[in-house]
């Protein structure tokens, strides 16, 4: 699950930033809105990552354990995975929207900070996301 996982949320910050990115080269954004953007990005990492969540789950529950058999993947190895997902696409789309406004505001050019850089931060975020959930609610 970890690649679906990093990917996820690479996509997600690669997502915000370009979004933050565009604002800025139009003057929408400076970086004194930097808390009403990292506001409104919580709010959409957080609807997305629950819709995300769910689909995922589903997919857990009917395709891996029930269709494929995998007694591997069990409700609460799905919760880790679902949990994860949760916090990467929160952490990817805050750092994805707040690291632009940051170059921009220390001379750089924010489109440096575009996807191999969030990408980068995001995966070891996630794989940090992912161990912590699976030792607490896997107990590992």
């Amino acid at each position: 699950f970890i690649p679906m996982l990093s990917g996820t949320g690479g996509n997600s910050g690669t997502q915000a930033s370009t979004a933050v990115i565009r604002a800025l080269s139009l003057g929408e954004v400076r970086f004194s809105d930097l808390f009403q953007v990292l506001w409104k990005e919580f709010w959409v990492s957080v609807c997305c990552g629950l819709c995300l969540a769910a689909a995922n789950f589903v997919k857990m529950m009917l395709v891996d354990r029930w269709l494929l058999q995998n007694p591997t993947v069990t409700p609460q190895v799905a919760l880790v995975v679902c949990a994860t997902l949760v916090g990467t696409v929160l952490c990817a789309k805050l750092v994805g929207c707040s690291l632009p406004l940051l170059a921009k505001r220390i001379g750089f050019d924010p489109a440096v900070m575009a996807s191999p850089f969030i990408t980068t931060i995001v995966d070891a975020l996630s794989l940090l996301i992912y161990f912590r959930f699976a030792s607490a609610i896997l107990g590992l």
